[in-house]
């Protein structure tokens, strides 16, 4: 129901009127078995007219169209060979409303409460859900967020997604939290200053990692973290190796001897909590503790660390770091991994999609949940959730450049597609009739269930370390 005026592209950029043609704007774009990186326009190297297998290319459903309106067969239904096993690709764009982002932040710092609404444009886009270990997660988009609320809330929320599994950068704001910078792939900016690293390990993890190695350097370490904070002289490790009393009193709630929970408040200070002076921990200390005990407290980063001894009255007194000790905190540093922010595209493949492989729907579903079906999104290897369905996610940094695109319903065009045998494409009730060699659509033919034509074709390397979408062996990957 779009007009497109001659000359024009329509509201969506996806599609435009040439001479009354209706024409894919971005360019069909075929994966090549190689890992050199190089991303070259294919008509540069026009297919010579050699046979082409599954193990050479692959035609993504990066720029191939939809089936919508989902009464046709996908625009390619494409046929290869790989190690003599025939087999089938259906190769489409989807159009998700049921779809949405799952980001992960590598970083200690309090973002903000969970269930805490997270903001685009000050519309509320997704929420703060569950903290995984080092790393902070939202969950964003979904369909009550692209068509439950306003048109503004669902325009802002496709706009934010599909910036995002493009590989955009966006601007965040998370309600009594966090400002964030995030894009995939990318390190997190939170309240304007660029993350890092993430934490090498809890509190307790760390006291357990390194206590060999502080053992005979200093009297007792804490290692401050606002979810499990660890002591060494308390802690098994400590015990294990003779690490003698020091009398310290920790505030918090104790867990297991040498964990503590609940030492602060979260925030974006040491740890993840909202201390600046890590001493607020301690309690008073008990009687054993004695005048010039040193103590090193550190964070699970080692951003944050100080060095105190005991003065006669048994209260820490701030020194400069000794020599002795910057190796063990650095050491911290070094066994922390780069901080980055990671998006996966989720969503559901249901519905009408599945026609355009299949005359019967639920076929394919079956032979998805069965895994005689793979499914790559522009290639790249999925996950796929059990039960019912075939609900997906997917790294967006695995896809090839701007491999999504929308439509003003609002949701999201996200490349799809359906490898299997030919024998089991058969079987599902596939469209046969509308199978074409790859040799065919490598040279630019289109297969006649399209009402468009492409605007050209690109080619692009896998990327590096991921899995090709046929396996080598010829069997589904």
């Amino acid at each position: 129901m779009c007009y497109i005026a001659e000359g024009r592209a329509g509201a969506c950029d996806r599609y435009a009127n040439e001479g009354g043609a209706l024409v894919r704007l971005d360019p069909l774009t075929i994966l090549e078995n190689r890992e050199d990186g190089a991303v070259v326009p294919f008509l540069d190297r026009e297919w010579d007219g050699e046979i082409v297998s599954g193990e050479d290319a692959f035609i993504t459903a990066v720029g191939s169209g939809t089936t919508y309106p989902d009464y046709k067969p996908a625009p390619f239904i494409v046929g290869s060979r790989a190690r003599d096993v025939d087999m089938i690709t259906v190769v489409t764009e989807g159009i998700f409303s049921y779809c949405g982002a799952k980001v992960k932040i590598d970083t200690d710092r309090h973002l903000g409460a969970e269930c805490a609404a997270v903001r685009a444009e000050g519309e509320v886009i997704g929420h703060v859900t569950t903290s995984e270990y080092g790393s902070q997660m939202l969950s964003l988009g979904g369909v009550h967020h692209l068509t439950g609320g306003s048109k503004k809330e669902g325009r802002v929320t496709c706009a934010t997604l599909l910036a995002l599994c493009n590989g955009a950068t966006v601007d965040l704001t998370i309600d009594g939290g966090a400002e964030l910078q995030i894009a995939a792939g990318q390190a997190p900016v939170v309240n304007g200053a660029r993350e890092e690293r993430m934490r090498v390990g809890c509190g307790s993890a760390t006291v357990g990692m390194f206590a060999a190695q502080w053992k005979g350097l200093v009297d007792e370490v804490v290692v401050v973290d606002d979810h499990i904070t660890g002591v060494m002289s308390e802690h098994q490790a400590g015990k294990v190796i003779g690490w003698p009393q020091t009398g310290i009193r920790i505030k918090g709630r104790r867990s297991t001897p040498g964990r503590y929970f609940q030492v602060a408040e979260p925030g974006t200070g040491w740890g993840g909590t909202d201390l600046i002076d890590p001493l607020a921990i301690l309690d008073t200390w008990k009687p054993e503790a004695w005048p010039g005990l040193s103590l090193l407290m550190v964070s699970t980063t080692g951003e944050h660390a100080a060095y105190y001894e005991l003065n006669n009255d048994l209260v820490p007194v701030q020194q400069e770091m000794p020599a002795r000790l910057l190796p063990s905190v650095r050491r911290i540093e070094e066994n922390c991994e780069p901080s980055l922010a990671s998006v996966l595209f989720m969503a559901g493949a249901g519905g009408s999609l599945r026609s355009g492989v299949t005359e019967n729907p639920v076929s394919l579903t079956r032979s998805v949940q069965s895994r005689l079906t793979r499914v790559t999104c522009g290639g790249a290897p999925v996950m796929m959730w059990p039960g019912g369905g075939i609900t997906f996610m997917a790294d967006v940094t695995q896809m090839p450049k701007n491999a999504f695109g929308y439509v003003p319903t609002p949701a999201l065009v996200a490349p799809i597609e359906f490898t299997m045998s030919r024998a089991d494409y058969q079987a599902l009730g596939g469209h046969m009739d509308y199978v074409m060699p790859l040799e065919q659509a490598m040279q630019g033919l289109t297969g006649r269930q399209n009402d468009h034509r492409l605007s050209g074709r690109r080619s692009e390397t896998r990327k590096k370390g991921a899995p090709w979408p046929v396996s080598r062996s010829g069997e589904l990957a």
